[in-house]
């Protein structure tokens, strides 16, 4: 009986919430309008119910691309590596257990509308290598090439020793080329926050160019600090860790979410994809794709955009908030941007081949639902220059359900652009015709 009450409740909650006032353009750009926060007892909860792909579906390309299955049947992929000699790496993975997340009444919903979204069950804990030797478009080989691991996202590889970012720690295991299985146990390189919480689990890392750090992304360990301050300790951050060494510090905090990361191929400045805040309207707060300062402070959790407070946190930090940078470009609200993949070697049309590419996982906070695509957002001289053009649409069929989420981009050996798609079970693959 309890039970029926509380899934009772659960769809009570689905069907309430606010409604976006402005239209979603609104949101995006270096000046994105920010109207008045419009909080509620009871959050917008606005969920694509995961289906899948229908046979011989896929998702629908920009004018002037093909997009082909690059590799199915994979259990929630949800981020790529390439290696150099053109082996694709795959991240199978989901979030480890978690016991003290979202507890009570509010907890029991979140889960509920996560296993709608496809994303409730157990992790597989693997990664998946992906071969085209024939380079027709299709992985013909597919190996287990790490197993055993805790909940992997972000991969490395720096010199002859490829880097993964398990949910508490990366781990590094010497690699051959073409090698495709590595059995060697995980050498420990240093350790990253996880805990009885982990909110926000995923943790990605990117090499620099010099091969001598690591980038590591480090969500916040709850939405808006609502687990108090010291369950943030080494959150919301991005942290740069010697490959050396294994030494860490702190290179710019501040981020809620920060996932996706590349270096911009001009000017070698890092950039980032952001998830920003939740529960304050459909028309806030909008995710983000900024250039990373060493040093620089973004706002989380006292403020976003800048100077404009969330009047949730206590206490209350205006020194931070003067400070706080502001993003260089909005994506929208709630788009949930997770890859990130700047241009570089593309074979794609011209229109493609300066700027980054957006994986968009897609709301849940927000009516009518955005992201659930990927989009390109142009770039001249070492910024964004222009509004962001779809590349693939129709993760959702006109029922509203998810056949796909994209979530991990990547550039491929021959210029083409792979998607990790978790809900579909899929990598595509997106060429020029």
């Amino acid at each position: 009986m309890r039970a029926v009450l509380l899934l009772a409740i659960a769809a009570m909650l689905a069907g309430c919430g606010g409604t976006a006032k402005l239209p979603f353009d609104a949101g995006v750009g270096p000046h994105p309008q920010l109207p008045e926060p419009n909080p509620s007892l009871i959050p917008t909860i606005a969920v694509a119910e995961a289906v899948g792909w229908p046979t011989g579906a896929r998702p629908r390309p920009a004018a002037g691309l093909v997009v082909t299955r690059f590799a199915e049947g994979l259990e929630h992929p949800r981020w790529l590596h390439v290696l150099p000699n053109g082996d694709v790496l795959v991240a199978e993975t989901n979030a480890p257990p978690k016991p003290q997340d979202a507890r009570g009444l509010r907890g029991f919903v979140m889960k509920q509308m996560m296993k709608k979204a496809g994303s409730a069950g157990p992790s597989a804990n693997r990664i998946t290598l992906l071969r085209d030797a024939d380079g027709d478009g299709v992985a013909e080989t597919r190996t287990a090439f790490l197993a055993g691991l805790r909940s992997p996202f972000g991969m490395a590889l720096v010199g002859d020793h490829l880097h993964v970012a398990n949910t508490d720690a990366i781990v590094r295991f010497p690699y051959v080329e073409g090698a495709t299985r590595i059995d060697a146990t995980a050498q420990p390189l240093a350790s990253l926050p996880a805990g009885p919480i982990n909110h926000h689990w995923t943790k990605n890392i990117v090499a620099a160019r010099d091969g001598t750090k690591l980038y590591a992304t480090v969500g916040s360990n709850s939405n808006a600090a609502e687990n108090g301050l010291d369950a943030e300790r080494g959150r919301a951050e991005i942290r740069e860790v010697d490959v050396a060494s294994g030494a860490s510090r702190t290179y710019a905090s501040g981020l809620r979410n920060p996932n996706g990361m590349d270096f911009e191929p001009e000017t070698g400045v890092l950039w980032t994809v952001v998830n920003e805040r939740d529960e304050i309207g459909s028309d806030l707060v909008p995710d983000f794709l900024t250039s990373v300062r060493d040093g620089a402070f973004y706002g989380w959790p006292w403020s976003w955009f800048g100077a404009y407070v969330d009047e949730r946190v206590e206490p209350r930090r205006p020194d931070l908030v003067a400070r706080a940078t502001i993003p260089d470009y909005a994506l929208g609200t709630h788009v949930a941007a997770l890859g990130l993949a700047f241009a570089r070697g593309s074979s794609l049309p011209e229109r493609f081949r300066h700027g980054a590419f957006v994986g968009e996982h897609g709301s849940w906070n927000r009516r009518p639902p955005s992201g659930y695509k990927v989009v390109f957002v142009p770039f001249r001289d070492g910024v964004p220059s222009g509004p962001p053009i779809d590349v693939l649409t129709s993760f959702r069929n006109e029922a509203g359900q998810a056949q796909g989420r994209p979530v991990g981009i990547a550039i491929d050996r021959g210029g083409a652009l792979l998607v990790a798609d978790d809900v579909g079970g899929m990598v595509w693959r997106v060429s020029g015709e």
